[in-house]
């Protein structure tokens, strides 16, 4: 038989693996092998020439790498990302370009028995707009107005320093560089790891990337950017009969149920509608399928909401985690790290050395180092303890002096700096988002994300007091460079009045109050502690300063007051607020602003799931066909599992209907007797909801004629898919030889089977059943032979099972088929050149150049 279908490679793993139905990458010549070594599952993408391309383990979960098992993957709609599911509950996103993980989401399986098993990741349906009015308030994503819009004006916040990146050759053999040795990925508390989120976008937080080669946003390319994945939604199964969304697969949708203990064989998105067929969840294999799906409509998804909701959410906590970050580190440069010291412990440690000194070799049982450094400054007298350790070089030497000013200089300006240039505005964009979502808290189309008006009004005003305490941190970093500079004036002035002779006495330089306050109040015990040590910060802003009087009658008569006694001062009562008693953790307070919103923004995201309405179906009905199988052929104890494949096209009558087709291999009876290969076509859709569906069914009789003969000969189906609209892939056993064949369905002779109108809950295995019988009495006509269109021997496979994985889009046309072993990889090109046509070219070639030479 003539075929097109060309081998292409051959693939020998190095260790078993296995291929998912889903393995074809859809628009590339990509496949994705799972392979398993010591205990541990890793995963792998391969070109179709054979050569592999990456190979990864899987992430660190919640469980030990050796109980890792990935059930199902799922290509992007943009095809750049692959999600995979593994047990116990993980989804990981991996980049197409080198398999790193670009996030990872647990889910949370209650019970060592719930397990993941499946996943469908569909691509938004795009709305045809006609020719009608453009959105003129509309630039991209963002309304003029919004708080996204007013963010994308103001300038970025500048980036946080990536610990993570490779380090250069000058940081490598630096002496001093900055950073010498390579450093781990800081971890990410969990408040940011289940924050809701979509894939990361600084710049719609209006933060700059510290990746030189990140994409950046530009007004002019907003048209061309790559939308595929916009609205997109990720859908994970479960056991419990729960099914996971995730908008764009990252932000969360919540879980709507389909049945207990039941896992959907297929689903199908249309618009905000999912049609499910859920099966029993202990036995992924089994046909206890019911032929009417489950319809659940989302209205949420219908408009805009719920994507403002997530980008708002998502922008929130990029500025919480940039302000976490900065406070971190300003705490650390603060008050030092596991690796460096902080610059607080310079001055204790100066005052502690004196002290030392003052006790050991002056023989002073109670030393008071801070006693003596006021009496020096106010009197300009000192003892004799202190005089010798300001000539000794130990402490007192330029050098350690000049670092000590460089240590102290540096920290406290990288201080006032970060707290009114980083955090003060990441506070005040976050304000804005808030402040937005407070005013869809009042209206009605966002009652559903159970926004709660007193809750945003804590996290606003934690939100103003993060904004107090910034400023109010850089003024007192401001203030304390000041008498620090005063300090070090006083210190170097003393020095050299004790090395200089009497006669050449050096002028001071220092204001001698600002000295004081620093020894008082900065030297041993700083302001700034109070910044990151304490509770909660609790006050109000507004009593921070004066109260005001909105008395008009008081204001009147105070400002007579003062043009009447212009020459005398009219603000006796106005006295300084006594601030020290209150608390200004910024620290504390950005992690409790970090909690609080992530409770209101988890709430908010599982909206989509509190809308969720059963339109068809019945979750009764579902756990009654998969709890109790029905008789016939599970009863008539068969000795394989039926192999079931199916595919849903849109229908072209109706655009709320679509076609499912089945592609049902039965197993074989004990006894004996005919196979056959059966395709059945149901009409299914939003207006067939309340009605049984139409089936109807071809039955292929699993044989065909062998070369050289035109009987044909039974054969054993290995497995099957489909492959387009038209075709099916078959791999079968005939004899020795194991083959891959191409079968048309979309011309078969359908013939429709009577609808159990009184069970509404009718299964596939019920189906399977009705049909089989039918053949045996006669009232199903055979469909005969099994139309192979063409067919190929496989080179090995010659015992064992098969796995087939197929792309039928244009342009690919490929297949790849793993032996039983799982150590060898099949990759053929279902439409390549045909052999024997390029035998028979080549020889009437060769025929007619010998003709040529004769003559």
């Amino acid at each position: 038989m003539a075929t097109t279908i060309a081998p292409v490679a051959t693939i020998s793993l190095p260790y078993p693996g296995r291929i998912l139905r889903s393995s074809w990458c859809p628009d590339k010549d990509l496949v994705v092998i799972v392979s398993k070594f010591a205990h541990q599952e890793r995963l792998s993408l391969w070109k179709m020439s054979g050569s592999k391309k990456w190979e990864v383990d899987l992430p660190e979960g919640t469980a030990e790498s050796r109980d890792k098992e990935v059930v199902d993957i799922a290509w992007s709609p943009d095809v750049q990302s692959i999600a995979v599911v593994s047990n116990p509950g993980l989804i990981s996103i991996h980049s197409i370009q080198n398999g790193a993980v670009e996030r990872s989401i647990p889910i949370d399986v209650s019970g060592s028995r719930t397990r993941l098993t499946g996943t469908w990741w569909f691509r938004e349906e795009k709305k045809s707009t006609g020719q009608g009015l453009p959105e003129v308030f509309k630039r991209g994503d963002n309304i003029t107005g919004t708080a996204h819009a007013i963010l994308r004006n103001l300038p970025l916040l500048d980036p946080i320093q990536d610990d993570t990146k490779p380090l250069t050759s000058t940081e490598l053999f630096a002496f001093h560089g900055g950073r010498n040795r390579a450093a781990q990925a800081p971890p990410v508390p969990p408040v940011i790891t289940t924050w809701p989120s979509l894939p990361t976008d600084l710049a719609a937080a209006s933060i700059a990337s510290n990746k030189p080669d990140a994409q950046q946003s530009f007004p002019e390319a907003e048209d061309e950017a790559d939308n595929t994945n916009v609205n997109s939604i990720l859908a994970v199964a479960d056991s419990l009969g729960k099914i996971h969304l995730f908008l764009e697969g990252s932000y969360p949708l919540g879980s709507v149920r389909i049945g207990n203990n039941a896992a959907p064989r297929s689903l199908y998105k249309l618009r905000e509608h999912l049609f499910a067929h859920p099966g029993p969840a202990a036995d992924l294999r089994s046909a206890a399928v019911p032929l009417r799906p489950v319809v659940l409509q989302l209205p949420y998804l219908t408009g805009r909401h719920f994507r403002d909701v997530a980008r708002v959410s998502s922008s929130a906590r990029e500025l919480v985690w940039y302000a976490m970050r900065v406070v971190k580190d300003m705490r650390n440069l603060w008050f030092g790290s596991e690796t460096n010291s902080g610059a607080r412990d310079l001055g204790p440690k100066w005052v502690r050395a004196l002290e030392d000194r003052q006790r050991n070799e002056f023989g002073q049982d109670d030393p008071y180092p801070l006693l003596d450094l006021t009496c020096l400054l106010t009197t300009g007298r000192t003892s004799e303890a202190l005089m010798d350790y300001l000539g000794s070089g130990e402490h007192m030497s330029e050098r350690s002096m000049q670092r000590w000013e460089t240590t102290m200089v540096e920290a406290l300006t990288r201080l006032r700096d970060l707290a009114e240039k980083r955090v003060a505005p990441a506070c005040q964009r976050l304000q804005l988002l808030l402040q937005e979502v407070r005013g869809w808290a009042a209206l009605p189309q966002y009652d559903v994300c159970n926004f709660q008006a007193f809750d945003l009004e804590a996290c606003l005003d934690m939100t103003a007091r993060a904004i107090v305490i910034s400023a109010w941190l850089a003024a007192g970093a401001r203030k304390e460079l000041i008498r620090f500079k005063e300090f070090m004036k006083w210190l170097r002035y003393e020095i050299a009045r004790v090395n200089a002779p009497d006669h050449q006495q050096p002028r001071p330089q220092h204001d001698i109050l600002e000295v004081n306050d620093y020894l008082t109040s900065g030297l041993v015990v700083s302001q700034l502690d109070k910044f990151f040590l304490g509770p909660v910060p609790q006050f109000m802003p507004d009593s921070m300063g004066r109260p005001q009087n909105t008395n008009i009658t008081f204001a009147l008569r105070k400002a007579r007051a003062a043009l009447n006694r212009w020459d005398q001062t009219v603000h006796e009562d106005v006295r300084r607020v006594e601030l020290g008693h209150v608390d200004r953790n910024i620290d504390a307070l950005v992690q409790a602003l970090a909690g609080s919103c992530q409770r209101i923004f988890e709430d908010a995201s599982k909206a989509a799931a509190r809308s969720a309405v059963l339109v068809a179906g019945s979750l009764a009905d579902v756990d009654a066909a998969t709890g109790d199988r029905a008789e016939g052929l599970g009863a008539g104890g068969a000795s394989a599992a039926p192999l079931i494949r199916e595919r849903t096209v849109r229908g072209s009558s109706q655009a709320d209907n679509f076609i499912q087709y089945l592609a049902i291999r039965p197993p074989h009876a004990p006894g004996g007797g005919r196979s056959y290969l059966c395709v059945a076509r149901l009409q299914q859709g939003l207006g067939l909801t309340s009605s049984v569906p139409t089936v109807e069914v071809a039955a292929l009789e699993c044989c065909a004629p062998v070369e050289g003969s035109d009987e044909p000969e039974p054969f054993s189906v290995l497995d099957v898919d489909f492959f387009d609209e038209e075709l099916l892939v078959l791999v079968y056993r005939q004899g020795a030889a194991t083959c891959v064949a191409t079968v048309g369905y979309a011309n078969l002779i359908y013939h429709p089977i009577p609808a159990h109108a009184y069970v509404t809950g009718t299964t596939r295995e019920t189906l399977m059943g009705d049909v089989l019988a039918r053949l045996a009495s006669g009232q199903l006509p055979s469909a005969g032979a099994t139309p192979i269109i063409q067919s190929r021997a496989l080179k090995g496979c010659r015992d064992g099972g098969v796995t087939l994985a197929v792309n039928g889009r244009a342009g690919r046309r490929v297949s790849c088929v793993l032996d039983g072993t799982g150590m060898t990889v099949e990759v053929l090109d279902m439409e390549g050149e045909d052999e024997d046509e390029e035998l028979e070219l080549d020889e009437e070639e060769a025929g007619e150049a010998g003709a040529e030479g004769s003559g």
